[in-house]
């Protein structure tokens, strides 16, 4: 692919970012939670710059080649490649928080079902688990760690209509779900974005398993 960086961005700078979304994805990837060409992992070059994954690519074969630069309106920059679908989903994070470092964004067997599981409640509720002390500001299981399941439509506009809308009340947002999709979450860099996936994976695979138990 071919990639003209704008003279504020240097290779280097690039091609690191580049390489920090390829090894995430092909670790998510070998975990089972980007099936065929699903999912799409980026991360903020700098104020105005994120690179993201290409569009139609599987993420455990990706190499650097498949990251392209695109503005935080979704626009590609330097490149006619076209980014993931769901581009504004990323460029979201990005505007509306300047601290944050990387988005993830995957459909594991156990993030889909949630999300199908839980639609009709519009969110998840998780308290009680050690586990949510790996969600950054959450220091005890006492906590109640919300994570919104919001109704799927293939109008990005829509969805972070919705996202907004979260946000504009002033409750917390540190992931959501998309119906019968998967989850997208964030953090400051790629370590802790992994961190809290990695989290939250394990915390709505706990509450299927009660539901389940509860349900025999």
């Amino acid at each position: 692919m071919s990639q003209t960086l704008p003279s504020s961005i240097s290779t280097e700078l690039f091609a690191a970012c580049a390489d920090s979304i390829v090894s995430a994805a092909r670790e998510l990837s070998a975990l089972g939670w980007t099936p065929a060409t699903s999912s799409n992992f980026s991360m903020r070059v700098d104020a105005d710059h994120a690179a993201i994954t290409v569009s139609g690519k599987h993420k455990g074969r990706i190499g650097r080649d498949d990251i392209m630069l695109i503005d935080l309106h979704g626009h590609p920059v330097g490149t006619d490649a076209r980014p993931s679908a769901e581009t504004a989903l990323h460029t979201q994070i990005y505007r509306r928080w300047p601290h944050i470092g990387a988005v993830l964004h995957t459909h594991s067997r156990t993030q889909s079902v949630a999300s199908r599981l839980f639609a009709a409640d519009g969110v998840i509720r998780l308290q009680g688990w050690e586990l949510q002390k790996a969600i950054s500001g959450y220091d005890t299981h006492d906590s109640v760690l919300e994570i919104p399941v919001f109704p799927n439509t293939q109008q990005m506009t829509e969805l972070v209509a919705r996202v907004d809308a979260w946000l504009d009340t002033g409750k917390p947002l540190h992931a959501y779900l998309i119906d019968g999709h998967g989850i997208y979450t964030w953090g400051r860099d790629m370590a802790e974005t992994q961190r809290h996936l990695e989290a939250l994976e394990f915390l709505l695979g706990c509450e299927l398993d009660l539901k389940q138990l509860r349900a025999s």
